[in-house]
C-alpha cells in the first residue's frame, strides 16, 4: 500500500515540474541526483556489488526498461498535452500484458480468478478516467500524444518480466546505481539531440525534482524492487491498477479536480479487482 501511495504521486510531480523543463531534461537531472545520493549511501554503508558482468548487465537492462523507457514515455506524453488520467489508463493495461507474458516467459500460472480480477481492475481504471478521455483531443493529435505512453507501457511490462526472470536478488543500494547509470546515459544523449535542455529553476520545479528523487526514485523504486523479488509478476503488476484512483484522490485534494460518481465506482471496482487478482 505504501508503494501504491508513493508511486501515484509521480503524476503529481510531473504536473508540478514539466512546465519549467522539457521531459527528458527533467529526467536527466533526476537521474543525476539519484546516482549521487545512492552512490554516497552505497559507499558509506559498504553495500555489496554484483560479482559478475552478467549480473551487472541484467540489472542495467531492467533499469533501462523500468525507468528510462517507462518514465521517458510518460513524461513525454504528458508534456505533449496528454492528460495524466489518460496516461494512467494506457499504462493501466500493464497488468494484463504482464499476465500474458508471465505465462510465456516465467511459467507462472494465471488462475481464472486472477484474470477476473485483472479485468475488473482495468474496468475500474477506465471509469476513473472516463470523463478525462471524453474531454481530450481526438484523431491524429490524440494518437501523437498516446504514442509515448504506449512505449512507456511496453517498457514497464517488459522491465517487470525481465527483472523477475533475470535479477533474482541484488542489493537495493548498489542495484539502484547500476539501474540508473544506463538510464542517465541514454536519456541525456537523447535530450541533448532533441531538446534545448533549458530549465526554469522555479520553486515548483525544485519541489517536484526533490520529491521525484527522494520519494519516487529512492522510496517507491526500492519498494518495487522488493515486491518484484518477493511476489509473482502478476501480483506486482496488479498493484498498478490502484495508481489512477489514488492519483485522482491526490489531485482532488491538491488541485480541486472533480471526482465523478463513475470515478468513485471505478475506484471501488479497481480495489476489488486487485484484491481478487492477489487473493
Amino acid at each position: 500500500m505504501l508503494f501504491v501511495l508513493l508511486w501515484s504521486t509521480g503524476f503529481i510531480g510531473a504536473k508540478f515540474g514539466l512546465p519549467d523543463a522539457e521531459p527528458l531534461t527533467f529526467l536527466t537531472l533526476r537521474y543525476i541526483a539519484v546516482l549521487l545520493l545512492m552512490g554516497v549511501v552505497a559507499w558509506l554503508t559498504g553495500a555489496p556489488w554484483p560479482r559478475t558482468p552478467v549480473e551487472w548487465l541484467h540489472i542495467g537492462v531492467s533499469g533501462l526498461l523500468v525507468h528510462a523507457v517507462y518514465l521517458g514515455g510518460v513524461f513525454t506524453a504528458i508534456s505533449h498535452g496528454l492528460p495524466a488520467g489518460i496516461a494512467a489508463l494506457v499504462v493501466g493495461i500493464q497488468p494484463v500484458l504482464t499476465a500474458l507474458g508471465a505465462g510465456v516467459f516465467l511459467n507462472e500460472r494465471v488462475r481464472p480468478t486472477q484474470w477476473a480480477g485483472l479485468a475488473l481492475g482495468f474496468a475500474g481504471v477506465g471509469l476513473v478516467v472516463a470523463h478525462k478521455v471524453a474531454a481530450s483531443a481526438s484523431g491524429g493529435a490524440l494518437f501523437a500524444m498516446l504514442l509515448p505512453a504506449l512505449i512507456a507501457l511496453l517498457g514497464i511490462t517488459a522491465g517487470t518480466l525481465y527483472q523477475k526472470r533475470f535479477c533474482h536478488a541484488f542489493d537495493l543500494r548498489t542495484g539502484s546505481v547500476i539501474q540508473f547509470l544506463p538510464c542517465l546515459a541514454v536519456t541525456a544523449l537523447v535530450a541533448s539531440q532533441t531538446e534545448t535542455m533549458q530549465i526554469n529553476w522555479s520553486g515548483n520545479f525544485m519541489f517536484a525534482l526533490g520529491w521525484l528523487v527522494l520519494v519516487l526514485s529512492l522510496g517507491a523504486v526500492s519498494l518495487l524492487n522488493v515486491l518484484i523479488r518477493r511476489g509473482s509478476a502478476v501480483n506486482v503488476a496488479s498493484l498498478f491498477y490502484l495508481t489512477p484512483p489514488t492519483t485522482a484522490v491526490i489531485a482532488w485534494a491538491l488541485f480541486g479536480e472533480t471526482l465523478t460518481g463513475l470515478a468513485l465506482v471505478g475506484m471501488c471496482l479497481s480495489v476489488f479487482g486487485v484484491w481478487l487478482a492477489r487473493k
